[in-house]
């Protein structure tokens, strides 16, 4: 589904856009507010590259500023430790290469907590002082295998997901699955960022090795620290119309290097760029990563070593890590990891997505790219050798029972944007079952959206054998095969892959990023954002 270029408002009360004019004024809701459908307007999507500058200065830079065991202890004080999973899924670690080498899935949240007065100052919007937390900002970066190249998937704040139950461990709360889909920044606020990361597996099947978690505070100073970012714009912009909406950045056309508020400024901005949408505005925050990676690499100011511990300083206080990070010397043994890689293997992208209402929700394109970085699969097609599909697997422990006492549901998921669903695949693909000895095979009537591949899935552990044997007997592959909440037993959804006959044939893997995915390299110097001629000046 193509975007609307109409600049539309946010009428959530939960999340406004801190730092723009249009922001203070925001209509109730009550707690189902980020469901499915309405006549709300379409939420706006900020700050993602500001906590990602953070978390990137932090992981790269903090294991060489220790100087002595007493500062070095200081600095892991200031570090703020979480649990990584709250959810009861755990989705089991990737097998490993044939060197022996696994990839490394970290989560990177921006918290908009407004729970200090740095925090309050930086974040605007009073009406949200002491709220339950939003993840406003999720990516998930991915670092291959063999250490040759970096995926960055950023998932909209808006995309409506299940949050499945999550248990606080502090206090033993136990946060119920929420009831339908809700939207994917409010896990935050179900017992912290385990709930976060366990939405992510949910959704993607992915394994979440470690979460970073940051908030307003310190980031500012910490892009002064670096010493600015070059940016690019096609012509001379000033973010700023006569009702007061915009960031405020203004610029001549060409490249500038920004820091501090400017920096800020061109994270935030929307009214100036493109067309005004939150897409344009991500592809400039893409851009602002990508040159400061570059800059982070090559930027002999940073071997300072006064700017290197005021650095160290803001980034351990802005930071929240799981119990896998929670030192100086762990962030830094991950810092050596990530700094193998070169920014030309580096790509970015934003999980493809479409309208549900005011909301998104993924696309097929985006269980393709979930599965490019459940199989270790390069986004930017430079893999010397393709993987074939299901190569990450692990297999489950778990026996299957019996096939005859394998109670099994089928049902039809033919439908897609361009076909309707294809008659009676749900009853067809049933009685081949039964004929195969599945005697509980039974078709369910009920009416799905479409599923681009056929899967099997299957709603707990004690299940996975059996929903293997089911996807065995008719030869859908392992990586077809999903645990999920949305179904109460095994269950088998024909996909738009199977519209006709009983032989199911595996679609040829798709290997190639889709172009929904908007992918950015991290080494194209050439990017330069295009200015609403609107917002522009003489």
């Amino acid at each position: 589904m193509t975007r609307s270029s109409v600049q539309v408002e946010d009428a959530r009360p939960d999340a406004p856009d801190a730092g723009e004019q249009d922001d203070a004024a925001e209509s109730g809701g009550d707690g189902e507010s980020g469901g499915e459908g309405g006549g709300r307007v379409r939420p706006r999507r900020g700050r993602r590259a500001l906590r990602w500058t953070a978390v990137i200065l932090a992981v790269l830079l903090l294991g060489t500023a220790g100087a002595g065991y007493l500062y070095y202890q200081h600095l892991n004080d200031n570090i703020k430790k979480d649990v990584l999973n709250l959810g009861d899924h755990k989705v089991a670690e990737p097998t490993p290469n044939a060197a022996g080498q696994t990839p490394l899935n970290i989560l990177v949240i921006g918290s908009d907590a407004r729970d200090t007065e740095e925090n309050r100052e930086l974040g605007g919007a009073r009406e949200t002082f002491g709220s339950t937390p939003l993840a406003d900002v999720q990516m998930l970066v991915h670092l291959s295998a063999d250490r040759s190249n970096m995926s960055v998937v950023s998932m909209p704040r808006d995309t409506l997901v299940k949050i499945p139950k999550c248990t606080d461990p502090d206090d033993g709360k136990v946060y119920p699955a929420s009831r339908g889909r809700v939207m994917t920044n409010q896990s935050l606020g179900h017992g912290g960022p385990g709930c976060t990361v366990a939405t992510w597996q949910e959704l993607t099947g992915i394994h979440i090795d470690h979460f970073v978690m940051v908030d307003f505070a310190g980031v500012v100073s910490m892009a002064d620290a670096v010493g600015g970012v070059p940016v690019c714009v096609d012509a001379n912009i000033h973010s700023r119309d006569g009702q007061g909406h915009g960031s405020g950045l203004k610029l001549e056309k060409g490249t500038h290097p920004v820091k501090g508020e400017q920096a800020l400024q061109w994270l935030r901005t929307r009214y100036g760029f493109e067309d005004g949408s939150d897409l344009a505005r991500a592809k400039a925050q893409h851009m602002y990563m990508s040159s400061m990676v570059r800059v982070l690499r090559e930027n002999a100011t940073l071997s300072s070593p006064g700017k290197l511990r005021r650095l160290a300083e803001e980034a351990t206080r802005a930071l929240t890590v799981d119990p896998g990070l929670d030192t100086v010397k762990k962030l830094y043994d991950l810092s050596t990891e990530l700094r193998k890689v070169e920014p030309e293997r580096i790509t970015m992208t934003t999980m493809p997505n479409r309208y549900v209402g005011a909301r998104v929700e993924p696309t097929e394109d985006a269980e393709r790219l979930f599965r490019m970085v459940r199989e270790d699969i390069a986004l930017d097609g430079k893999d010397p050798e393709k993987k074939p599909a299901g190569a990450q697997t692990k297999v489950s422990d778990d026996p299957a029972a019996e096939d005859g006492e394998i109670a099994v549901q089928v049902r039809n998921g033919t439908r897609t944007d361009t076909r309707s669903q294809a008659p009676g695949r749900a009853g067809t693909v049933a009685a081949l079952l039964v004929d195969k000895g599945f005697a509980k095979a039974v078709a369910d009537p009920s009416v799905l959206p479409s599923e681009d591949r056929t899967v099997v899935r299957y709603p707990s552990a004690d299940l996975e054998g059996d929903a293997r044997r089911v996807a065995e007997s008719l030869g859908i592959p392992p990586d077809s095969v999903r645990r999920s909440t949305d179904v109460s037993g095994v269950t088998l959804i024909v996909g738009a892959d199977w519209r006709e006959g009983t032989a199911y044939e595996p679609p040829a893997a798709d290997d190639e990023t889709p172009e929904s995915a908007e992918a950015l390299n991290g080494a194209d110097e050439e990017a330069c954002m295009h200015v609403n001629p609107a917002f522009t000046w003489s």
